[in-house]
């Protein structure tokens, strides 16, 4: 079976947005961890070569899993490198950043540089968590749940910038392999109407919805994992190719 690459999103690290992930299937479905670069700067297309620079096998493919951030490198990396990537799972995902994004992430990169991080925890489960998690979470285990949030990787910044000026619109179209596109349909990072867009945009996309916000590893670890599974599994004539477009599968 082909490898699996896993692209994490900002603020975050393979471990935390796919630990769960990987200790499912990692003993089954080769997992390789593509963790963000710390450095500011760097061009989309230097991270995704990063990617796979970095991948020891080298000579196979792989289907890269995207999360948030991810998803975008995901897509470049399926466009630049074509003859390294047989599927693609894109989760919360967005092909470039709007008006409220980049209100995000500044306060975000706000509260990160003045060291106030639990103001910071509370402002990422206010923008992660979707209406129905929060509101079937006692009061006494989210703050518990605040105050044992790992502390940010000192990357944050650099994801952040990266994540304020990516754009592969203009890939979406030019994808030629089997796609999942997993709309986390209570969102309010991104839309979920973005996020089904942008699943539209993708040739013959398969698409399933969980019932999350931004954060379906802490919401719901085992739908996600269902889902990705599912897909990495699933017969080749059970995933499509071309002509129709499934969806909406929940």
């Amino acid at each position: 079976m082909a490898g699996l690459l896993l692209i994490h999103g900002a603020g975050g690290s393979a471990e935390t947005h796919f630990g769960g992930l990987t200790r499912r299937i990692g003993d089954r479905i080769p997992c390789v961890r593509g963790e963000l670069p710390e450095r500011e700067g760097l061009g989309v297309d230097e991270v995704v070569d990063g990617f796979v620079a970095a991948d020891a096998a080298g000579a196979g493919t792989l289907t890269v899993c995207g999360y948030s951030m991810g998803a975008p490198l995901a897509v470049r990396l399926a466009v630049r490198h074509p003859e390294r990537v047989d599927g693609l799972v894109l989760t919360a995902p967005f092909a470039h950043p709007d008006h409220r994004m980049r209100l995000g992430l500044s306060l975000w990169r706000g509260l990160y540089e003045s060291g106030r991080h639990r103001l910071l925890a509370e402002h990422l489960a206010l923008t992660g968590l979707g209406e129905t998690f929060l509101e079937r979470t006692a009061p006494a285990r989210l703050r518990a749940m605040l105050m044992l949030a790992p502390a940010p990787p000192a990357g944050t910044p650099a994801h952040l910038e990266l994540a304020g000026r990516i754009d592969v619109r203009e890939d979406l179209g030019r994808l030629a392999v089997p796609a999942l596109v997993v709309v986390t349909a209570e969102d309010p990072l991104v839309s979920p109407a973005r996020q089904r867009a942008l699943a539209a945009a993708v040739p013959d996309a398969r698409t399933v919805e969980l019932a999350t916000g931004h954060l379906p590893f802490w919401e719901d670890p085992e739908g996600w994992a269902d889902a990705v599974e599912g897909f990495l599994t699933a017969a080749p004539e059970d995933v499509p190719t071309g002509g129709r477009r499934s969806g909406g599968a929940r």
